[in-house]
């Protein structure tokens, strides 16, 4: 899938943000394989590539760019969908990936708020290591309610800025 010609643009330039964006994704604790998937799915107007068109884009192989793929959709970053009448997939960055990752984030601190209530417990609420636990939770606790208050400002912030996605 050819993407539409709007802009010229100058593919060294778009390569260059491709891999600059992907090393910050990796300082920021990305996979660097994912991370470059992820970079020049963004970077491409209809932000959904093929295997194929992104072996090409990157110089990678089919199966660095299926365990990129993987590890991405296992984080809501993409989601794989068939071409039509192929048996081909493409990958598909959304408009608010950010927000689905940072969603899936939320499962997460969940998870950890049971296990510290459970260690809080179990240590003793009155002991130094309890009181620590007790203190991570609160502040899981405390990040969980900014974060919904966050989302939801971001979505009326999206929709007045962008309209409705």
């Amino acid at each position: 899938m050819a993407e539409p010609t709007g802009t010229a643009r100058d593919p060294e330039a778009v390569s260059r943000f491709v891999e600059h964006f992907a090393a910050q994704l990796v300082e920021a604790g990305l996979p660097r394989m994912p991370a470059r998937v992820f970079a020049a799915l963004l970077a491409s107007d209809t932000g959904v590539l093929t295997s194929a068109e992104l072996g090409e884009r990157l110089r990678i192989s089919p199966a660095a760019v299926s365990g990129a793929v993987r590890y991405l959709a296992q984080q809501h970053m993409v989601s794989r969908e068939r071409e039509p009448g192929s048996r081909r997939e493409r990958y598909r960055v959304h408009g608010d990936q950010w927000y689905e990752a940072l969603t899936n984030r939320e499962a997460v601190i969940r998870r950890w708020e049971d296990a510290l209530r459970e260690g809080v417990v179990s240590l003793g609420a009155d002991t130094p290591a309890g009181r620590r636990l007790a203190e991570t939770l609160a502040f899981f606790e405390f990040v969980e309610k900014e974060v919904e208050a966050m989302m939801d400002r971001w979505r009326a912030h999206r929709e007045e800025r962008f309209g409705r996605g």
